[in-house]
């Protein structure tokens, strides 16, 4: 199978502040993590396009658009106490944005082969008027909202260590995208419940399965396996994976025990869920130890294209280990109780 990469050399390097943990290093780190697979032939790297205004404007507000760009040509700084810009941030937000698209686009058009989508800045934390937790731009949900718009189903699978808030509220209403997101809980940005399960035209569309700290990577492939019926009847024609790797052992920026054959473990279980060959896409969000990012990559592509990789042995005994199924209980309960009021109410 082939590998289809959004390489990141369009200027990335420029969205750099010093001794952020968001840093041009990590793109390199993802990349190397695809160059140790020794794919050859079976490598096709896509090249990127910018997004465009309308492309944007699916998921975010016009205003805020307008907002963003004006504070980067105006020569960027501190959005809020996590998120910076700096005067090129824009253009290559853009790009970042853009290169989901021409990635999904790609892999439409070959119906084979598995997409990572090497970007940064991250986007899963931007909503739709609001950049925030290091991410400008939603890219998975710039991307999703682009499948959408073309009659398509779209399950985004989240096991960033932090709960992607941006693209649940992208899709609060929206009954054509299924989000489900493993998280540590409690942590950054504080959302993420299993009682936040969609909008009154997308109830169920939305299910957490938050997890405590120093949860292993059984209890993450136990609560994914928990919500595999929940995306089985929802029948995605693609499935989209906010691929961050911050719940990696090593991570600096958080308390999950992962290790890199863990990752591995969890991209099979979200590529099971796609249709078929050319329907599964990988984002680049997370991962700040850049060891651990490029061994992670590695391991859930192998696990993806049926590549041979000497990942890291998976772990566990953490705790949580009724944490995903315990979610998953509630995350019924309220979806039940919540048409029971709506049925009662008309």
């Amino acid at each position: 199978m082939t590998a289809l990469v959004l390489n990141a050399d369009y200027g990335a390097q420029a969205h750099e502040e010093s001794g952020h943990p968001e840093r041009p290093a990590r793109a390199t780190a993802a990349l190397q993590g695809v160059a140790d697979l020794h794919l050859g032939d079976d490598l096709v790297v896509v090249g990127p396009r910018a997004a465009r205004r309308e492309e944007l404007a699916r998921v975010h507000a016009a205003g805020y658009l307008d907002e963003l760009g004006a504070f980067c040509y105006g020569g960027g700084g501190d959005l809020d106490p996590d998120t910076y810009a700096t005067p090129d941030s824009w253009t290559i937000a853009v790009q970042a944005a853009g290169a989901g698209l021409a990635v999904v686009d790609a892999l439409g058009e070959r119906a084979d082969g598995v997409g990572f989508v090497v970007t940064r800045p991250p986007g899963h934390h931007a909503l739709a008027d609001r950049a925030m937790g290091f991410c400008l731009l939603n890219n998975i949900a710039v991307a999703a909202a682009h499948l959408v718009d073309a009659g398509e189903r779209v399950a985004i699978v989240d096991w960033d260590v932090h709960h992607g808030n941006g693209t649940q509220a992208i899709f609060w209403d929206e009954p054509r995208v299924l989000y489900v997101s493993t998280h540590q809980w409690p942590l950054y940005p504080g959302s993420g419940t299993p009682i936040e399960v969609g909008g009154p035209r997308a109830l169920g569309r939305t299910l957490n399965l938050p997890l405590p700290p120093g949860a292993t990577g059984d209890v993450v492939r136990r609560a994914l396996e928990a919500a595999a019926p929940t995306v089985e009847a929802f029948e995605p024609t693609w499935v989209l994976v906010s691929a961050g790797f911050d719940a990696h052992r090593a991570d600096p920026l958080a308390d999950l025990a992962l290790s890199s054959g863990d990752f591995a473990a969890l991209a099979a279980l979200a590529g099971g869920f796609a249709p078929g060959p050319g329907r599964v896409a990988l984002f680049l969000e997370g991962g700040y130890d850049l060891a651990a990012l490029r061994a992670s990559v590695t391991a859930s592509l192998s696990a993806l294209l049926g590549e041979p990789s000497a990942a890291e042995a998976p772990t566990s005994g953490g705790p949580g280990a009724e944490a995903g199924p315990a979610a998953l209980e509630q995350f019924h309960h309220t979806v039940e109780a919540l048409a029971s009021g709506e049925e009662e109410a008309t």
